[in-house]
């Protein structure tokens, strides 16, 4: 990281608690991290670890019980509801396991709805062109396999340039061969954007394409693994 300028994110003793009638399920527990511009970050461990409840916080969803979240310096944990809704339209592309396109609209729609709301965002063409979709800007997600939904969902979610791409598990609903499309989608994002992107997975064959590998269990960090050299996406398999 460059010292005269602050990680993409820094948390210092980030914990979460939830509690469910009397019972309280700590799901992150003095979580110190720091994530720097560009990496490709693997978030590693077994369900319940704390690695939706991490990124749900880093990406302004949800607000810790204790502790504090750095930006590029700023402390998004100060931040109201209306500064983390501009924090998040402005830094932030979301990935999830489920696509959540929308049927009636053409993947160039889908990812035109983005644009429209966006300060500089590139178009829709040029955003699915990224993710290797431009032959398919007018058909509609009934007419895509699973795995080219989830590349239109990327190219949504980084059709605005953000500088944070989190992705919660974007794998986890498609095969071996067709996961690694997305991977490779997610890759490309990463090297000619330089977008920070940070991937939840219980999948260790993903780790390899990572710049670190944080993994975590009962909501504490409990092993960061720095990759000397990184495989490709289409290197991978599980």
């Amino acid at each position: 990281m460059s010292q005269d300028r602050p990680a993409a994110f820094r948390t210092h003793d980030l914990s979460k608690v939830y509690a469910t009638g009397e019972t309280e399920v700590h799901a992150l527990r003095g979580v110190n991290l720091e994530i720097n511009d560009s990496e490709m970050i693997v978030l590693l461990g077994p369900s319940g670890s704390g690695k939706s409840t991490l990124l749900n916080i880093l990406g302004g969803l949800d607000n810790p019980s204790s502790g504090e979240v750095f930006f590029h310096g700023e402390e998004l944990t100060a931040f109201d509801d209306n500064a983390l809704t501009r924090f998040r339209r402005k830094n932030v592309g979301f990935i999830f396991q489920f696509y959540n396109l929308i049927p009636s609209l053409t993947a160039r729609e889908n990812v035109a709805l983005v644009t429209e709301i966006s300060d500089d965002p590139m178009t829709a063409e040029e955003a699915l062109d990224l993710v290797s979709m431009g032959d398919r800007l007018d058909h509609f997600p009934s007419q895509l396999s699973g795995g080219q939904q989830q590349r239109v969902a990327v190219a949504r979610a980084v059709a605005k340039r953000p500088g944070v791409l989190l992705c919660d598990e974007p794998t986890g609903a498609l095969d071996s061969s067709t996961g690694i499309e997305v991977l490779e989608a997610l890759e490309k994002v990463n090297q000619e954007l330089g977008t920070t992107t940070i991937i939840i997975t219980h999948n260790a064959g993903i780790a390899d394409m990572s710049h670190r590998v944080i993994s975590l269990a009962d909501g504490q960090v409990v092993d960061i693994k720095t990759n000397s050299t990184r495989a490709k996406a289409r290197e991978l398999s599980w």
